[in-house]
């Protein structure tokens, strides 16, 4: 049986020992943390259970794949009627409704926008995902072959459709005049850690998976996701060791024959990458360079949260809130210069509204997030005091929550403890920005040119960061491999 070493045991590293161990390889994943997800994980303190990374779950079909086969699966989610409450500055409330039409309803009573501008904005988003979505993330890419197929002859035919030569912000402009509605559409530049006034208007495409397919709840709650991956993997007989520190990818003529863990070899036919691509080049793989091309881009957001447990029940929140900024673009400006504004926009998560058990009696369990600049040496003890201050102040302001005698538990995470514990470069939560119109082209495939029997998954590699893009990537790979 031909050996497979895959590193890390996060999401992508995960979903790709499952399909390939269903194909007859012998998969192990070395893992450096005591347990598995990288950044699709949970967190307990002092009775409240938090998930700790992603909170939307979207495409659940890219999970119903590695669950097919299984009769004892232990995985269910609902789908979100309401994917997100939005609390303006003004004193606006809109409901972000998962029915299109009923989500149109919600902006022009709320907004000074046109409900048939809200449909036609997702139909445009559906035509774009559907035009894209089998070259940019269903593919290995870049690949000339993958450009002459139907939906890229639409393309060529007309590129306008592809939105590429616009920022995400100058499409929404187009689109909507209520300022609130134009904000409401960028912040989905967000989703993969990028700035909607530099982004390409094609991320307009990503609407069209929470309103059109639909978001969705686990639950057990996001870490579900990863337990139950890993019960199905290890049923396959992929073995998960943890505690191991993957020193060196080995390389001989031009081919991998193993890694070197906690000091020892371990021989291997194929090593799949799961770390982050630039800690990979820069530990793993040192004697291989990192193209110039991929070694100029520029890292995507990183984020500051707080795990609040919180006293009380607090029903004017859904389980996703956001509390916008009065000033977007000056938000994101200062994100490029390696700050965070006075004013950011808030994201609160609160599974135990759905959860009873994941907060004790009487209590709530806030996953509170804003998004930062990836670490570049900030003070980040001083950076995240102050962040918590201006958080404080806003729930109180915008929403009449006073948390200051309310926090009964707490913890946080930042860059420094992101790039830490998951090896994520500079502590960005998706690999390289899309502030770019070529980003897409940017990222690293997900072969190795270089180096044979090498594969790369997971979000710093294509087609992007995220769930549903992880596990995209874990397919990709699984489609180079034949089955035994």
């Amino acid at each position: 049986m031909q050996m497979i070493s895959t590193i890390g045991a996060g999401i992508g590293g995960i979903a790709s020992a499952v399909r390939l161990a269903r194909k007859g390889y012998q998969v192990r994943v070395f893992e450096q943390q005591g347990k598995p997800g990288g950044k699709l994980n949970e967190l307990r303190v002092n009775g409240f259970r938090f998930d700790a990374g992603p909170s939307l779950f979207t495409l659940p079909q890219l999970v119903d794949e590695l669950l097919a086969g299984s009769n004892t699966s232990a995985l269910s989610y609902q789908k979100l009627e309401l994917i997100t409450r939005y609390f303006y500055p003004d004193g606006t409330i809109l409901n972000a409704w998962a029915e299109p039409e009923r989500f149109a309803e919600e902006v022009a009573d709320k907004l000074n926008d046109k409900r048939t501008d809200v449909l036609r904005y997702l139909k445009e988003s559906r035509e774009l995902y559907e035009l894209t979505a089998n070259t940019f993330v269903y593919s290995p890419f870049p690949q000339l072959k993958n450009f002459f197929t139907l939906q890229s002859l639409k393309l060529a035919m007309n590129p306008k459709k592809l939105k590429a030569f616009e920022t995400m912000h100058e499409v929404n402009c187009k689109f909507f005049t209520d300022f609130r509605t134009i904000q409401f559409f960028d912040r989905y530049a967000t989703y993969n850690g990028s700035n909607p006034y530099l982004a390409p208007g094609t991320l307009t495409m990503i609407p069209h998976l929470e309103h059109n397919i639909g978001a969705y709840f686990p639950n057990a709650g996001m870490y579900a996701i990863t337990t139950e991956l890993v019960r199905i993997a290890e049923g396959l007989g992929v073995e998960f060791v943890y505690n191991a520190h993957v020193d060196k990818i080995d390389i001989r003529n031009g081919r991998v024959v193993g890694i070197k863990v906690n000091g020892s070899g371990v021989e291997s036919s194929y090593v799949v990458n799961n770390t982050d691509i630039f800690t990979a080049y820069q530990t793993l793989l040192n004697e291989v360079p990192l193209t110039s091309r991929l070694a100029v881009q520029q890292p995507s957001s990183s984020a500051l949260i707080f795990y609040f447990g919180v006293k009380g029940s607090h029903p004017q929140l859904d389980v996703h809130n956001i509390l916008f900024t009065s000033d977007y673009f000056s938000e994101f400006k200062a994100m490029e210069q390696g700050l965070i504004s006075d004013d950011p926009t808030v994201y609160i998560f609160i599974t135990s509204k759905r959860i009873i058990t994941d907060a004790p009696d009487g209590h709530e369990n806030w996953f509170v997030m804003i998004n930062v600049p990836p670490n570049t040496g900030q003070n980040w003890e001083e950076l995240r005091l102050k962040a918590r201050e201006a958080i404080l102040a806003k729930v109180k302001r915008m929403v009449g929550i006073d948390l200051a005698n309310l926090v009964v538990a707490e913890e946080y995470l930042d860059p420094l403890r992101i790039e830490h514990r998951t090896g994520s470069f500079r502590g960005s939560l998706y690999g390289i920005s899309s502030n770019n119109r070529m980003a897409a082209f940017n990222r690293h495939p997900n072969r190795s040119k270089n180096v044979k029997g090498l594969y790369f998954v997971g979000g710093s590699v294509h087609p992007g960061g995220g769930i549903p893009l992880c596990l995209a990537s874990a397919k990709i790979v699984d489609n180079y491999f034949k089955t035994l």
